[in-house]
Parts: structure tokens; sequence; C-alpha cells
């Protein structure tokens, strides 16, 4: 019902522009007459002129409401769309005869020396066509800039439809792919220390929570998206030895509820515990995030290691996904610098998302 509502909106829209627009033509003339003069005699020049722009509104919208949409828009014929025109403007040129000999008999012209001609003379035909001619103009130009506008909302439409269907192609692959690379996780947790195995699945279930449900949705509080990062980081750190050092600034308010996609940093930590750990069990992250004024900044340093072979965690799309997530929900409004360092011995990621 809504959606019905919202569509006829340009249209009451249309509506009153026109009435507006003609209200000004044929009303605002009675306010620009000798006030000296009888208002009888004001009266009947007014009523004789009526007959003008009464035909330009006939002229109009035989026009924009036929002539444009089916021979223009339509089948595209010039020909016969010139030709109806030349009708047009002959049936207005005698319509405005006719009002201007009718309304003599019935308002005629007060103080007038003699006869007069009772249909209209030539240099008056050559300006009622040059304007006819622009009102036919107009409608051929309102008619296009409405087929435009409709056009482009119709295209917009069909992005955002087709942004919304690939973003929710998105969640749904974050989620197995969250899933797999945490049960990669806890499967090597197994083989060497059951105890952290069990207490991983304990952690994991706090996380499925957030990741089943809010991520079903656009945007979260920045407050539970960080709960969510230090429960993560959390289970991380429960597979890794002491000698990685992973220093966490999550500075955010617990009540912080700026608007954030879910889990848009996530993928930047599970690449970070990926390659900045060596094979020896050795290796530094720093994970930083924090909000001012609005603007949301994750920074991400990490050792560079290369990915081991025997690594089972993940098939590298998480990134992809974080960058294409960015660009739907966050266009011209975020910054992410990403790379290694001279020495190749780091890898930095830093997302800017602005307010």
């Amino acid at each position: 019902m809504s959606s019905e509502l919202d569509r006829s909106k340009p249209k009451y829209r249309y509506l009153i522009l026109h009435l507006l627009c003609w209200s000004v033509l044929i009303i605002v003339p009675l306010f620009f007459h000798n006030t000296a003069e009888d208002w009888l005699v004001v009266r009947n020049r007014y009523l004789r002129w009526l007959g003008s722009p009464l035909s330009y509104i006939l002229v109009f919208y035989l026009n924009y409401l036929w002539l444009v949409p089916h021979f223009l828009l339509k089948k595209s014929d010039w020909k016969l769309f010139v030709l109806a025109n030349l009708l047009v403007i002959t049936a207005g040129l005698f319509l405005m005869d006719v009002w201007h000999w009718f309304s003599i008999q019935i308002w005629p012209e007060i103080n007038s020396n003699g006869p007069k001609r009772p249909f209209i003379k030539f240099p008056r035909y050559f300006w009622a066509v040059m304007t006819l001619i622009l009102i036919i103009a107009l409608a051929v130009a309102v008619r296009m800039i409405q087929r435009w506008q409709h056009i482009e909302e119709a295209r917009k439409e069909a992005e955002a439809a087709r942004a919304e269907a690939e973003l929710s192609n998105l969640r749904n692959q974050l989620n197995p792919h969250f899933l797999l690379n945490t049960l990669n996780n806890i499967y090597a947790l197994i083989a060497f220390d059951q105890d952290k195995a069990q207490t991983a699945v304990g952690e994991l279930s706090k996380l499925l929570r957030h990741v089943l449900y809010e991520n079903q949705q656009d945007f979260v509080p920045l407050c539970k998206e960080a709960d969510f990062m230090r429960n993560y980081i959390e289970l991380m750190k429960i597979r890794v030895t002491d000698n990685v050092k992973i220093n966490t600034n999550i500075n955010i308010q617990p009540n912080d509820s700026t608007p954030v996609a879910p889990l848009i940093f996530i993928s930047l930590i599970e690449n970070a515990f990926k390659h900045g750990i060596s094979p020896q069990g050795k290796g530094e992250i720093s994970i930083d995030l924090n909000q001012v004024d609005g603007d949301i900044t994750c920074e991400i340093h990490n050792t560079c290691y290369p990915k081991r072979e025997n690594d089972k965690s993940g098939s590298g799309i998480g990134l992809d996904q974080v960058s294409r997530r960015l660009e739907l929900m966050y266009p011209d409004r975020y910054t992410w610098e990403k790379g290694k360092t001279p020495d190749g011995q780091q890898y930095y990621s830093k997302i800017i998302i602005k307010k």
C-alpha cells in the first residue's frame, strides 16, 4: 500500500505544478491594467483575450497526453507528429478566431470608434503561430524530461535491488566462511590440546549468536561489533603460543550506538592471525579500533609470513568480501590503505569509515 502511495506522489506533484503554471498564465493578467479604466472595460477585454490561453492549454495537453507519448516516444515518427501538429495549430487558430468573434458579440468593445474586424489580423496570426509552436516545444520538453526521470528512477531502483541482492549473498557467504575458519582453528587445537579445544567450542557458541542473527541486519551498534571482535580475538588467542605478541586497543564505549556493518572488520583480523604467525609460532599482531566524531577507524598491523601449505584456514575470499561490502554499504565514505612495509616484514591494513 505504501509503495503505491509513493508512486502516486510524482503524479500529484505534476498535477499541482500544472495547475499553478496555468493559473499564473490565466489569472495574473487581471492584475496588470490601468486602474483608471472602468472595470467593465477591463473585464470585457480580459474575456475576449481568454481564448488565446485556452487554445494554448488545449494544444499543450493534446501534445503532452497524446501526440508526444504515441508518436514520439512509442513510434518515433517525427513526420506524423509534425503533420498532426500542423492540424492542431490550424485548429488552435480557428478556435481563437471563433472565440474572438463570439466574445465581441457577447462582450462588445466599449468606447469603440467604429466596427471592429471580427477575425484576427495577419500579424496576430503570425505571433499566435509562433506561440503555439513554443507551446508544442514545451510539451515535448516536459514529456522528455519526465521520461528521463522515470528511466533514471527505474535504473536506480534496479541498481538498489541488485546491490541488496549482492549484499545479501555476501552476508550468506560470510557466515560459512567465518565458521569454516573457526572450525579449522578448533580442529588444529584438538591435535595438541583438547582442553583448549573445548574452551574454544564454548567461545565459538558465544560468537555464533552474533554471526547468525546480527549479521542479517544491515547495521549494528558499534559497541556490539566491538564486543564480538574482543570475543573473537580471545578465541584466536587460545591456539597461539606465548611467543605471539597480541596488542589490542578497542577503544569503544559500552553504549556506543554508531551504526556499522556487521563483521566488516573480522576478515582483517582473520587475515592477521593467518599470516602474522610464523611456522615456529612467533609473530606480532596489533589491532586498533576507535571512533572519533562518527568516523570509525580499524587499523591492524602484523608480521608477514607466507601461508603454510598445510594451513586450512580459508580460501582467501574474506578480503574480497570486505572490499565489495565497503563499496556497497559505504560508497564514497571510506578509505582503505593496505600493503606491506618497505622491508616486507609487516603487513598493515587501515580502514576509515567516514560519518
